[in-house]
């Protein structure tokens, strides 16, 4: 029988998509990263961390956190970061840039910490995508104020951090998340934040906490103020005065929530899962319970909390050694390359 060759209009598009996915693993190392997941229990799911923030180096904890989660549980992660198109160094202060939000289409699970980004519209139509299909998300500290849309005539003005839009106030943070920015708490760069595990009226026997009994944190406590009551604490936290793990609390301050979970829907979308902290500078994952706080996290929110218990490993893969937190304390001339 004779098999005629394929139309040239097919072979094209056949063409077309082999170079594409060619093109998009060349990429691998240059302007994202990605580690294929080895056995365990994540198998065949895909988690995106998102780095993106001027302050507490989430381009540093994204690499670390997404290997913790290859390495030990099977998961295939991509870190992606925010790009200076001029140099091609990561540059944590550029507002306007993230590429690679295109995985997200194949993403089950989101970890970012943004802050204050203004990206241009296809980009943030990866992320609009995402959150409509109620797929879960991870959001760490300044991801409370992720965005600052300049362009007012933009759909996504309304994300901005301190939209007055109705239905909207306080933007996608508080809208979504349960939070926007209100203020330090506690005193930026002298005072803690110690989590609290006894004595305080929260959800103590949640999945997430299995094993999560110490967080001590060098970042400030931040205050809250808008959090829905729909929204389920799981830890409070307490200022300490000074910045390490032996400092003492400071009970004149009031506590405030550190860690949640709630259910978000972003108009009309499917509604999905989120945890939100106001923890997660680099050096706030130097602590184990840190660790073990967002991949327990992982798994609830993928409907898995089966697979939690105290003895999950969240031992760092390879060298981890982060920076202090700070504006333009990031290192300079990086390449995505040289966070593998």
């Amino acid at each position: 029988m004779k098999i005629s060759p394929p139309k040239k209009s097919a072979f094209l598009l056949i063409l077309i998509a082999v170079l594409s996915i060619s093109c998009v693993s060349a990429q691998n190392g240059q302007t994202f990263l990605q580690f294929n997941g080895k056995s365990g229990p994540g198998q065949g799911k895909n988690v995106v961390l998102i780095s993106g923030d001027d302050e507490y180096r989430s381009e540093e904890s994204m690499p670390m956190m997404a290997k913790i989660l290859s390495e030990h549980f099977g998961f295939n992660t991509t870190v992606l970061f925010p790009i200076e198109p001029e140099t091609g160094n990561v540059v944590p202060s550029y507002q306007n840039n993230i590429p690679g939000l295109e995985h997200l289409k194949q993403a089950d699970l989101v970890i970012m910490l943004i802050r204050f980004r203004d990206l241009p519209m296809d980009q943030m139509k990866h992320l609009e995508d995402y959150f409509k299909s109620g797929k879960p998300f991870i959001a760490l500290r300044t991801s409370t104020h992720p965005f600052a849309i300049k362009d007012q005539n933009s759909p996504f003005a309304k994300w901005t951090w301190n939209s007055k839009v109705p239905g909207w106030e306080g933007g996608f943070g508080q809208q979504i998340v349960g939070e926007t920015w209100v203020a330090h708490h506690g005193i930026h760069k002298s005072e803690g934040t110690r989590a609290l595990i006894d004595g305080v009226d929260r959800d103590a026997d949640h999945p997430i906490l299995r094993g999560v009994d110490d967080i001590w944190a060098p970042t400030d406590v931040y205050s809250i103020k808008n959090l829905p009551s729909s929204a389920n604490v799981l830890l409070f936290g307490q200022s300490t005065a000074g910045m390490t793990p032996e400092s003492p609390l400071m009970w004149d301050k009031s506590i405030m929530p550190i860690a949640w979970t709630k259910e978000y829907s972003l108009d009309g979308g499917k509604t999905g899962k989120v945890l939100g902290s106001t923890l997660g500078s680099s050096i706030d994952f130097q602590v184990e319970d840190m660790r073990r706080l967002i991949v327990n996290a992982s798994f609830w929110l993928l409907d898995m909390p089966e697979v939690i218990t105290s003895e999950l490993s969240v031992d760092i893969v390879g060298n981890y050694e982060p920076t202090m937190f700070g504006f333009d304390s990031f290192r300079k001339g990086m390449k995505v390359s040289d966070f593998k």
